[in-house]
């Protein structure tokens, strides 16, 4: 899985948060705190390089910090922050898994899936991702 570098920064007049990628051009995202801009910035990203690959480009490859910092590509306002960004790609093809987890924890799931309205297979895939966006 690639992580891509977003530059955060805070524009305090209108209360929001700007995300941007070096390795992505033109693809940005924003949001009221930084939380919300940062799962913004994964769904931006996600739709940026599918448009890209849609169009028959190659998504580009995401650069190291110390190589973005060699190239000059990006600067740093006052303020600004980075953050390392994951892509999530969503291939439209779905495929079966066969997982084993204690009874219990199954059982927790399904309860938790139901009061949700969504599947068993949803609610693991959105925990999933979760879990991924947040780099735990």
């Amino acid at each position: 899985m690639s992580r891509y570098l977003a530059i955060i920064e805070e524009d305090a007049e209108q209360g929001a948060f700007f995300a941007s990628f070096p390795d992505a051009p033109g693809c940005v995202a924003d949001g009221a705190t930084q939380d919300e801009v940062l799962d913004n910035a994964a769904d931006a990203l996600s739709e940026w390089v599918a448009d890209e690959v849609a169009e028959g480009r190659s998504a580009p490859l995401a650069r190291s910090y110390a190589e973005l910092l060699k190239s000059g590509d990006y600067g740093l306002g006052q303020g600004a922050m980075v953050a390392w960004v994951p892509l999530l790609l969503d291939t439209g093809k779905l495929v079966r898994a066969n997982i084993s987890m204690d009874a219990g924890l199954l059982a927790s799931i399904d309860e938790a899936a139901g009061r949700r309205g969504v599947t068993r297979s949803a609610f693991l895939v959105s925990a999933a991702r979760d879990k991924i966006r947040s780099g735990a």
